[in-house]
Parts: structure tokens; sequence; C-alpha cells
């Protein structure tokens, strides 16, 4: 199979794995714990925000 032919011709199974593994990494990434240094960041924005009297102050 050669993967360089021009745009208009379609490779079915290729472009049906594609969007499998796609889906794949995406689902995966969905399911990933955020990281506890993230959530500690966001922790102290938060208290921030609220010391300061919001965005609008």
């Amino acid at each position: 199979m050669n993967l360089m032919t021009s745009p208009k011709e379609t490779h079915p199974e290729l472009e049906r794995q594609i969007v499998e593994n796609l889906r794949r990494v995406y689902n995966e990434t969905l399911e990933e714990a955020v990281p506890e240094r993230f959530l500690d960041l966001l922790r102290q924005l938060k208290d921030q925000d609220g010391s300061e009297g919001g965005v609008n102050g």
C-alpha cells in the first residue's frame, strides 16, 4: 500500500485505524487523574481569589 497517493484517494482501513486510535487515546486521556500538583495550584488560586474579593475586586 502506497501512503503517498493523491489526497483524493482514500484508504478506508487506514482511516478506520486512525479514527480508532484517536478515540482510544482521547478516552484514555479523559480517564487520567488530575496531578496533585495541579490541584494544589488550583486551590491556591481559589484561596487567593477569595481573599482579594474576586476578579472585579
